[in-house]
């Protein structure tokens, strides 16, 4: 697949609106399939609701997955080899629980990624490129050992999918795992959930650079009055690079300040803003990144 260019429209080409347009009106439309599904569904006791109302899960806990639909925008900038590079990501997310038993869950995940980046190459001088990212699909088995505890493990699939300039050209296998542990002491939904993850090339294009790297997010979620919530490393943003070096690397490690604050809204709407920053920036994966999602849990 070809990429292409554009000059007038640093930010913007119809390609990439019409993805965000396609995406904006699939998650408006679910609030209306979501309650014509539960039409029917009894309603909670009184002092269930009230507490579900005050402290309401927020979806990010990936030992509690929901069936939902995410709409993610990231915009990132990262190290070049004359300037840096800026990267806009349109991401359209789905997932999907499948309950075995009352403690075994089964969780699938798809992420479709629109990309607009600048990249200074030689084939490109530095104009916005166009086009999709790497489709990724993920399954995780999990097991909830009793209210405060849980534990998973699963694998995530990238496909070289994506437009040649854009993408990875490789394809990568994902293994991971992550425990959960619920803190009611700070907050009726705070919680902590480390996770694992090996991100690891299998194939794909030989000229394409090898990848072999572990990723960890040590995620920690406050609950706050009135719906609001704080995480610490909602993404696994902690890299360790065992692969070859990218541009600018002196060492392994990357370590960011991660840190998100979100709402749950009502009728299933959940909104969040990430904002990070390096503290360890010895291998190179981002100068400053700032993430906006909307989910709806259905």
């Amino acid at each position: 697949m070809g990429s292409f260019q554009s000059r007038s429209y640093p930010f913007h080409t119809p390609k990439l609106l019409a993805v965000t347009f396609t995406t904006l009106v699939i998650v408006l439309m679910l609030p209306q399939i979501a309650r014509a599904q539960n039409a029917n569904a009894d309603p909670p006791t009184a002092s269930l609701d009230d507490n579900a109302q005050e402290h309401p899960y927020n979806g990010d806990d990936v030992t509690r997955p929901l069936n939902l639909i995410q709409l993610r925008y990231t915009y990132k900038t990262a190290p070049g080899t004359t300037r840096s590079v800026i990267t806009h990501t349109v991401t359209l997310r789905a997932d999907r629980r499948i309950d075995l038993t009352p403690d075994w869950q089964l969780a699938f995940r798809t992420d479709l990624p629109a990309l607009a980046t600048n990249p200074i190459t030689s084939d490109n001088e530095g104009h916005f490129l166009y086009g999709m990212g790497d489709a990724e699909f993920q399954a995780a088995l999990i097991h909830d050992f009793n209210e405060r505890w849980a534990a998973g493990f699963g694998a995530k699939l990238i496909a070289p999918t994506g437009t040649d300039s854009l993408a990875s050209r490789k394809w990568q296998v994902m293994p991971g795992a992550s425990f959960r542990v619920m803190l009611p002491e700070i907050g009726p939904d705070s919680y902590f959930v480390p996770l694992v993850r090996y991100d690891l090339s299998v194939a794909g294009d030989p000229a394409a650079k090898d990848i072999s790297n572990l990723q960890i997010a040590p995620t920690l979620n406050l609950d706050l009055p009135h719906r609001w919530f704080f995480t610490f490393f909602p993404n696994p943003d902690i890299r360790v690079n065992f692969g070859p070096p990218v541009a600018g690397q002196t060492g392994r490690l990357f370590l960011p300040f991660d840190a998100l604050v979100g709402r749950v809204l009502k009728n299933g709407w959940v909104a969040s803003l990430e904002g990070s920053v390096p503290i360890i920036n010895d291998y190179p994966v981002y100068d400053f990144k700032v993430e906006a999602r909307v989910h709806f849990s259905y």
